[in-house]
């Protein structure tokens, strides 16, 4: 209770000091209101000029929210309410505002976007759908440009002349995924003209929870094919399907795992492929086919894993219910779900570019984000992203009544009482939203509706495009709405006339999700703005979270109480028995996320290195010193292969250094072995560099401005090449790096060592490359035929 009480005093605190600042903001309304549209609109020019001589930011911020708030009256016809005012000083500062739902976040975000583009570095509005970012470049979007300011729009399908124009713009709205592609795929472009990003500055994020923690794990991917026969994953199917679980196979869920039992499954497998032994090296390919085509069928459950679409499978993203087009599991397990399914297995692809979402976002300068359930979360957004949370007090109380939970013995039952729940409320016209966390669910209750003439809508991925429409009418007289998790965030539920006095909306949830964060984004669908609504979970044992995570006393509960199978059960104890089983849930995801995180900062320092000097080539009107560097960086590799400084001059191997050195850069007999064995090994490294830049001399004399852009040519595709081939190498490595955990070695320390060697080979292996072609390409008769394959880029 101490520490509760210390948050909430802190919280309390900062509430007061943000309270003051309103204060000051308010003072200047009256001002404002005297202006004329074209004095108000003039405020800009001023600010701007104001931090052009110096003034920061902080000290205009009371005044451009005035203005900010005015220009909204005028608009939109909306008056920024106090809250809102503070949830916008909390994302200047680059923290995290918790706002409930109802309480127009997408307003708030107009005041530190409209502050922050003053700059002209520009400010990116993220959110999670381009339904949504079109909307709010739309819609509130005309304050700013009432004031003066461009807004940019940046979604999927868009050409380059239009992705330039919306980053180009003060005020980019955009989806999280659009934004981390265009980073990937301004690093793989060949000229700076075909970039689209400017350095990324300032980016608000709504529903940051959501993007920043639930996504996070999931890398965004650019890919290209690799040539891999599709034939083992239908053998591998074909396999798996002779099998019978718990003979031939065992499936671990809490660990997501599938393995061949040694006694049964294993000789099955040998017999089935005609191989001696499954677990010879040789057969890895193998087991890993079958492995994946187990996992197909014992762990991926079709209308809740994933949708088959147009014969095509689609992954349903498990937070939001959403369809995630274009997003394709890993290691030849998508392409084992397309075996099962009997769809065309698609090939697999080689990634040439990814970063996480954590990664991606951590790259801006500042960061924002505002959702209506982040607190239960605070410590990740800190140690992950040096963010605090913020709660904002709502702009009016909230009366919303949360009911306790009813436990039910088993699923049936407990969907039986929900269909009467909702029977019951229907009857006297009250709207209710049923909440549930899989397609097949809202499908299973859909059924039930209808035997008892119940009208409704469902609202799951196969249905997301009248999303915003299905919600914004959940609120009205008799309204039945049945949601996948997702339920249409971003979009307002507003009470229809006479609603209020039936108690408003009731939202139902019919299982409770991992983390308590999903639950009460559903809970808060209701309850917006002061008005009336209530919320009550059904559950039953048979749920996945009280099956795997709840303990064995809240079963021993149920028998000892001896209760018939639609009896239900409302106890303190359990709900505080599910509240422990979510909390250890949640723990447990953080850590999982905390270590992938740890795999990929290693990755992602790599990234940042490769994308930086990618960046001074495409900037760098004359390339020769880098190259220079890249040569001077070579002998020295050069001579530690061949003339160590361990060894004594006598043992040196001077002839092959020629050779090399000839293959590389020298012309032949340009060096004898007798001048050489002449120098000391300083010397040495000079001569061979002096006769280096001569040669480098002669080059520019023979192919003058041409060479500058072979070289361009030259280091771009060699770095690209290379880089995308250690992707792939350190991919594979992470896949097996616990394997080598010998001993107490920790796996990410092996990661990164050996990580850290593979990166410096590459970097090695670049130069060695560029090297090469910069001083032995045969330029025929233009154009310039370079000796690499153009990369086909997929998707995004």
């Amino acid at each position: 209770m101490g520490l509760l009480k210390r948050i909430l005093d802190s919280n309390e605190r900062e509430i007061a000091r943000l309270r003051k600042k309103v204060d000051r903001i308010n003072a200047l309304e009256p001002e404002m209101e005297k202006l004329s549209d074209d004095e108000l609109r003039g405020k800009t020019v001023e600010f701007r000029q104001r931090l052009a001589n110096g003034e920061s930011l902080d000290r205009l911020l009371p005044e451009a929210f005035a203005v900010v708030r005015e220009a909204s009256k005028r608009v939109l016809g909306k008056r920024h309410f106090d809250v809102q005012l503070m949830g916008g000083i909390v994302l200047h500062e680059g923290r995290i505002a918790e706002m409930k739902t109802g309480e127009g976040k997408t307003l708030v975000a107009t005041l530190p976007s409209y502050l922050n583009a003053l700059t002209g570095e520009g400010v990116h509005v993220v959110t999670v759908n381009d339904y949504l970012a079109r909307r709010d470049a739309e819609d509130v979007g005309r304050i700013h440009r009432f004031l003066g300011l461009t807004v940019g729009l940046n979604v999927h399908d868009m050409n380059h002349q239009q992705k330039q124009e919306a980053y180009a713009a003060d005020i980019t709205y955009g989806t999280n995924n659009e934004f981390g592609f265009d980073y990937l795929r301004d690093n793989m472009v060949m000229s700076l003209q075909e970039m689209v990003q400017r350095p990324l500055n300032y980016a608000i994020v709504d529903e940051v929870d959501s993007i920043l923690i639930d996504e996070a794990r999931t890398p965004l991917i650019i890919s290209g094919p690799a040539e891999k026969s599709a034939d083992l994953y239908f053998r591998a199917d074909l396999f798996v399907r002779s099998l019978q679980r718990d003979k031939d196979y065992v499936v671990d869920e809490k660990m997501r795992t599938v393995n061949l039992t040694e006694d049964s499954g294993v000789p099955k497998a040998e017999r089935f492929f005609g191989v001696q032994n499954l677990f010879d090296p040789d057969n890895v390919a193998l087991m890993h086919h079958i492995t994946q085509a187990l996992k197909a069928h014992a762990l991926m459950k079709r209308d809740k894993d994933y949708v088959v679409h147009n014969d095509e499978v689609i992954i349903v993203d498990e937070f939001t219910g959403r369809l995630m087009y274009g997003r394709r599991y890993s290691e030849g397990l998508h392409q084992a779900i397309e075996a099962k399914e009997g769809v065309r297995v698609q090939n697999e692809s080689k990634t040439l570019a990814t970063i996480t979402l954590q990664n991606y976002f951590r790259l801006y300068k500042k960061l924002a984000g505002m959702t209506g359930t982040a607190k239960t979360e605070e410590k990740e957004f800190i140690e992950i992203y040096g963010m605090d949370v913020v709660v904002i007090p709502t702009n009016k109380p909230m009366i919303r009544k949360d009911l306790g939970d009813v436990v039910y013995k088993t699923e049936r039952a407990k969907f039986n009482a929900v269909v009467e729940e909702i029977v019951r409320r229907h009857a006297v016209g009250q709207p209710v939203l049923v909440g549930t966390t899989s397609i097949e669910k809202s499908e299973y209750l859909s059924n039930l509706l209808k035997r008892r003439g119940i009208p409704h809508q469902v609202l799951n991925a196969k249905h997301h495009e009248r999303e915003a429409e299905i919600i914004a009418k959940a609120g009205q007289r008799g309204a039945v709405t049945i949601a996948t998790n997702m339920a249409g965030r971003g979009t307002d539920i507003i009470l229809g006339e006479g609603v209020a006095e039936l108690g408003g909306l009731h939202v139902i949830g019919t299982e409770r999700h991992e983390s308590r964060r999903i639950d009460n984004q559903l809970r808060g669908r209701s309850g917006r703005q002061g008005d009336p609504g209530s919320s009550q979970f059904f559950l039953s044992l048979e749920d996945d979270l009280l099956r795997l995570f709840g303990s064995e006393s809240i079963s021993r509960l149920m028998e000892r109480l001896g209760l018939e199978e639609d009896q239900p059960i409302e106890n303190p104890m359990l709900t505080r028995a599910i509240e422990r089983a979510q909390k250890k849930v949640e723990a447990n995801n953080y850590d999982i996320r905390k270590h992938v995180l740890r795999y990929d900062d290693v990755m992602n320092k790599q990234r940042e290195v490769i994308y930086r000097q990618r960046r001074q080539i495409l900037e760098a009107q004359n390339l020769r010193p880098i190259i220079e560097g890249m040569g001077k960086d070579l002998i020295e590799h050069m001579l530690d292969v061949y003339c160590s400084e361990e060894q004594i001059p006598e043992d040196w191997d001077i002839p092959a250094l020629i050779a090399y050195a000839e293959s590389h850069f020298l012309q032949p007999g340009q060096v004898t072995e007798e001048e050489l064995r002449r120098y000391e090994r300083e010397e040495l490294r000079d001569r061979l560099f002096e006769l280096m830049l001569q040669n480098y001399d002669r080059r520019e004399e023979e192919l003058g401005d041409f060479l500058r852009d072979l070289e361009r040519v030259i280091v771009l595709r060699t770095v690209d090449a290379k880089w995308m081939d250690h992707i792939d190498a350190m991919d594979q490595f992470r896949q097996g790096v616990h394997l080598r955990a010998y001993g107490q070695a920790d796996p990410v320390v092996i990661y990164q060592k050996e990580g850290y060697e593979m990166f410096e080979a590459m970097i090695h292996s670049i130069e060695e490359e560029v090297i090469l072609y910069v001083f032995k390409a045969q330029i025929a008769a233009q154009p310039v035929v370079v000796p690499f394959q153009s990369i086909p880029v997929q998707g995004g």
